[in-house]
């Protein structure tokens, strides 16, 4: 059994269990807490800010979650943790505080948001390595980035590492392919681009594959065929489909 089996057990909440931004957000506290409570594991999006800090934030620019213009990383933790989410008592969370509400109840699959260009990440994947130093719960990290992944395996990751991605087109594939050059653990794939032979491939080697992002239960019916557990937002997969 593998090191990451675990991530097949439980329906992973996008972002944490939200309600698609209406009264609990995306990448917030309260969304994390009501995911830890019904029991699904968390999928979350790691930035770094200004002062090399880990924060749960998804979107590079601060627009659309807190009404102002500007780049998450431009701002320190400290800034940061003073905007609201979406105008809720929710502010942009670090990735210790999230760990420290968490404790281990569910668990993480972290997806770390890399930049292009030579040198942006430097110092990215240890800031998020020491900062998950010592906590006591199940972790996997996970990237679109491929230097992301590099980077993580220089510093000695103990966790799972997978490869977020997507596609449907043999060049796709060949870039994938690279990156599972890297022994990766785990993939997160977007299920509207399955079945294909890259998936096939990787499962029959033994990959675990999730998927990304499932929004109702045919989404999760298509999950389970051809998968083996799904990241969801927008409903509670645990509803029987309609008859």
């Amino acid at each position: 059994m593998s090191a990451v089996s675990w991530i097949k057990d439980l329906p992973v909440a996008h972002r944490g269990y939200h309600d698609m931004n209406q009264q609990i957000w995306e990448n917030t506290l309260s969304a994390f807490e009501r995911a830890a409570e019904a029991g699904f594991a968390i999928e979350c999006d790691v930035q770094l800010a200004a002062d090399s800090v880990p924060v749960i934030f998804h979107d590079h620019d601060l627009e659309r979650l807190c009404g102002i213009k500007g780049d998450v990383r431009e701002r320190t933790s400290a800034e940061l943790g003073m905007l609201a989410v979406g105008g809720t008592k929710d502010k942009i969370p670090t990735l210790k505080q999230m760990l420290d509400l968490v404790a281990g109840r569910v668990p993480l699959v972290i997806e770390i948001k890399g930049r292009v260009g030579e040198g942006e990440d430097d110092g990215f994947a240890e800031a998020v390595l020491e900062v998950l130093e010592g906590y006591r719960g199940k972790v996997a990290l996970m990237s679109f980035d491929h230097h992301i992944l590099r980077d993580l395996k220089r510093a000695g990751s103990p966790y799972p590492l997978g490869l977020t991605a997507e596609g449907s087109r043999p060049e796709e594939f060949f870039a994938h392919d690279e990156a599972m050059q890297l022994s990766l653990d785990f993939i997160s794939y977007r299920y509207s681009h399955l079945p294909n032979t890259f998936i096939t491939a990787q499962r029959q080697a033994g990959i675990p594959v999730i998927t990304w992002t499932v929004r109702d239960v045919n989404g999760r019916e298509h999950t389970y065929k051809y998968a083996d557990q799904m990241t969801f937002e927008g409903f509670d997969p645990r509803e029987a489909p309609a008859a």
